[in-house]
């Protein structure tokens, strides 16, 4: 654990090779599972964007560690249920995984009650996959219209998980096409095994946890 700060300092210089001329894409640093004291010398070292996929940890974790860090970012990066939305308002500052309109309604209202708007990404199925939760491509641009417009959602970006095949690539170029066609700026795509592939095809956000802070219990 004590290469965190090597870890991520060698995803940027491979992102600096890979991205020449624009600016680099924002890493994500995934600290699901892993306690405060794995996480402090990255907040120390001035990184300010990290990951969570579970609400209950992250309260638990984070809420004191955003006092003391105040200018840090915290991403909601998995399945958010409607009825953890009250506890993700106050505390995240993203939410990568609005795959529904009724989760869409209730992020409204809740931002509406706490008075704090997040930003947004949608979660795309990009690979259409039955066990995947997401947007189909098909009906992503009349919810994006939906989520902007009636509910005043700041939508930012476009999420997806694509399937795990060798092919992550013609997905990432999918998704770079379907944010052009909405008019959107943000990518949230690539995780460890393929943030190099997705910062290629036009990744904005990164989601990075295992080659940073290694291998997970």
């Amino acid at each position: 654990m004590h290469n965190i700060i090597d870890n991520l300092k060698s995803i940027d210089n491979e992102l600096k090779i890979i991205i020449k001329d624009n600016k680099l894409p924002t890493i994500i640093a995934v600290s699901k599972t892993f306690d405060s004291s794995i996480i402090l010398p990255l907040l120390d070292y001035g990184h300010k964007h990290f990951g969570e996929n579970k609400v209950q940890e992250a309260v638990e974790k984070w809420t004191d560690i955003k006092d003391n860090f105040n200018d840090v970012k915290l991403h909601m990066i998995g399945k958010l249920q409607t009825n953890k939305v009250k506890f993700v308002i106050p505390l995240f500052d993203y939410i990568h995984s609005l795959d529904n309109i009724k989760l869409a309604k209730k992020i409204s209202e809740e931002q509406v009650r706490k008075n704090k708007k997040l930003k947004i990404f949608i979660q795309v199925n990009i690979g259409n996959e039955d066990q995947k939760s997401g947007i189909n491509p098909a009906e992503l641009k009349d919810f994006y219209q939906l989520c902007v417009g009636d509910l005043d959602l700041d939508i930012i970006g476009l999420m997806c998980l694509p399937p795990k095949d060798n092919n992550s690539s013609e997905y990432f170029i999918e998704m770079r096409k379907l944010a052009e066609n909405i008019k959107t700026i943000n990518l949230s795509m690539g995780m460890s095994n393929d943030y190099s592939k997705a910062a290629e095809n036009g990744a904005t956000f990164l989601r990075i946890g295992s080659k940073i802070f290694g291998k997970r219990d």
